[in-house]
């Protein structure tokens, strides 16, 4: 199939997903393939829609008792330590490490799609230099950085450690709210 007629027929099917479950599509890009067809899956299997669903899951009373905690870090430190981070695992193997992965499997496993992978394959494709390679990849993991963040932030009931603290005091920290 050309590229052209999967975009159409792509277009065709966030439409046909978009005239059953409108409110969940706003999410959803026009090209995240997988996303709509889950949403049409959802509403197919179920009868129900996708929002219908996560709306009916959010009323069901939690089994488990339980404590969240997650960790806070100033941004600017936390984009500081994400580009470093990028830029020890290119210098520890993350190039070789793919070719690796593309060598030994025939087709692309869907691990290729994470965050780094991706944009090493566009990199060993010739699609992007290497510089562009490794600013993609930094950029994408701030990005999914800062939608953890915002996806921690909505529950009231989190308990926030402090990133710069030494380890050993947060573990400290997590003892004594298991104990009470």
């Amino acid at each position: 199939m050309s590229k052209l007629a999967e975009k159409e027929g792509l277009g065709k099917l966030y439409e046909e997903a978009k005239n059953i479950d409108e409110e969940a599509m706003t999410k959803i890009s026009p090209n995240d393939k997988k996303r709509i067809i889950r949403v049409l899956e959802i509403y197919h299997k179920t009868g129900k829609t996708k929002t219908e669903r996560e709306k009916e899951s959010r009323k069901k009373q939690i089994k488990y008792d339980y404590i969240l905690f997650a960790i806070n870090i100033e941004r600017e430190k936390l984009y500081d330590r994400i580009n470093k981070r990028v830029d020890r695992m290119l210098s520890e193997g993350l190039v070789e490490e793919v070719k690796g992965i593309i060598e030994k499997y025939d087709k692309t496993p869907t691990a290729m799609q994470g965050l780094g992978y991706k944009e090493v394959v566009k990199y060993l494709n010739g699609e992007i230099s290497y510089e562009e390679m490794k600013e993609e990849i930094k950029k994408g993991t701030r990005h999914y950085a800062k939608r953890q963040i915002t996806w921690f932030k909505k529950y009231d009931n989190i308990i926030w450690l402090d990133g710069e603290n030494d380890t050993m005091v947060n573990i400290d920290r997590i003892k004594n709210e298991l104990l009470k």
